[in-house]
């Protein structure tokens, strides 16, 4: 942290605040309280997977219909923050919400969740874009894990207290039940979000922008237009944006389907729960350590090795059966997620043009949330039909050998596309 600048270490912090979200109420806690309420109300077990998997589903696609036009619109001077903190508090309050409505309300839950998801991806696609304004081309690899790494300790912190509080009510240790703590650590969650996102608006700003016009919508359409007909044409960005779509929706789909998927194979919250958080622990060494060999060696390659990391999990999740197999697999991952996640965002902002990155991390976050879309249904149908997760999982692997595949297709780096000229 001390080799990295004020702005860069504002940013990178944004990781610690929001990463929290990402374990507590995508991962962990929340599709316990879900599976929970769900359960009670008499949906079997696989029914409610599938909501699970289609309430991921819905917000991708609404978050992908927004993207590219706010993402164009955002390039405008004066409007990248304005949109980070509107989305930032829309998650942030959503949150809240899930930690005071009644237990037993499970669509309303699954709907406030929705709107949570929407917040949080929406902050994401600013917060990615602010990449190239904090930091220099050589050091994006550095910066990015550094990010991502700061994400995985800082989110321990809000879950190791969300985890006391449910075993001590678990052990009748404190007066609270387990739905209450659980609330209580959705409380704490949405909280360390708000707050510790102080440091990113206040120290970080745009440097690269598009001036202002008398019409921006306007503008921004004929922007976004121009560059979805050319986009053919910056060939690199094309064929990574092709394979990210592929790979990354495998990524995200076992991290927000794990704790569902180990619920399903009868494993205790307990365990889940210390799977989960010894997964964060693990990963953000293992992330940092992604960022200094993509700079040592090949950024392509150490994505290829990610991918390879995942297709073997595929596999390996197809034959699983005991807690001893889920530990394993959660190690597997943490050795890969965090880098590849860390690495696509940046081999990305190397490629775009900075003037213009809040449009094209606009089109690299639609095309993350469009592949959200399939692998939760993948796994959701899947469930569904054969009454096991497994199979719904193993069926993931062809996700990751066609993004790899593509993959290997990307030229090598050159120069940032140039944005096409508008006229207003």
């Amino acid at each position: 942290m001390k080799k990295m600048s004020v702005p860069e270490r504002s940013w990178a912090f944004y990781d610690w605040a929001n990463s929290a979200y990402s374990i507590v109420v995508v991962t962990a806690i929340f599709p316990l309280l879900f599976k929970s309420s769900a359960t009670n109300a008499g949906i079997a077990a696989s029914t409610s997977t599938a909501y699970w998997g289609y309430a991921n589903s819905i917000a991708a696609l609404l978050i992908a219909i927004l993207a590219p036009l706010l993402g164009t619109l955002a390039d405008f001077k004066g409007f990248k923050k304005r949109f980070f903190i509107f989305f930032v508090s829309l998650g942030v309050l959503f949150t809240m919400m899930l930690a005071v409505i009644p237990h037993e309300e499970w669509l309303i839950l699954l709907i406030c969740f929705i709107f949570t998801s929407i917040g949080f991806a929406g902050a994401n696609i600013f917060y990615d874009a602010f990449l190239v304004d904090v930091t220099s081309s050589d050091r994006m690899h550095r910066i990015s894990a550094n990010g991502f790494a700061l994400g995985y300790i800082g989110s321990t912190i809000p879950f190791i207290i969300g985890i006391a509080l449910i075993i001590l009510s678990q052990q009748a240790f404190i007066p609270l039940s387990v739905t209450v703590s659980s609330q209580a650590a959705i409380a704490i969650t949405a909280l360390w979000w708000g707050l510790f996102t102080i440091p990113m608006i206040k120290h970080v700003e745009q440097q690269y922008y598009v001036d202002r016009v008398p019409r921006p919508v306007t503008a921004s359409f004929k922007k976004l237009i121009k560059t979805i007909k050319n986009i053919k044409a910056y060939r690199a960005l094309f064929l990574f944006l092709l394979a990210y779509f592929f790979y990354i929706d495998g990524v995200n789909t076992v991290m927000t389907m794990a704790t569902v998927f180990g619920t399903d194979l009868g494993l205790d919250s307990t365990s889940l729960l210390l799977v989960l958080f010894i997964t964060q622990i693990v990963s953000a060494p293992l992330t940092i350590l992604f960022g200094r060999l993509a700079e040592r060696f090949n950024d392509k390659k150490m994505l290829l090795f990610g991918i390879h990391i995942y297709i073997t999990i595929c596999i390996y999740a197809y034959f699983i059966k005991t807690v001893v197999d889920f530990w394993i697999i959660a190690m597997m991952v943490a050795s890969a997620q965090g880098g590849i996640q860390a690495l696509s965002r940046s081999y990305y902002a190397k490629l775009i043009p900075k003037q213009s990155s809040n449009e094209f991390f606009g089109f690299y976050n639609i095309i993350g949330k469009f592949a959200a879309i399939l692998g939760p249904v993948l796994v959701g149908i899947t469930a569904q039909l054969t009454g096991n997760t497994s199979n719904g999982l193993f069926s993931l692997i062809i996700l990751f050998i066609i993004g790899g595949i593509l993959l290997l297709r990307v030229p090598d780096q050159g120069k940032p596309a140039s944005p096409p000229t508008i006229s207003v």
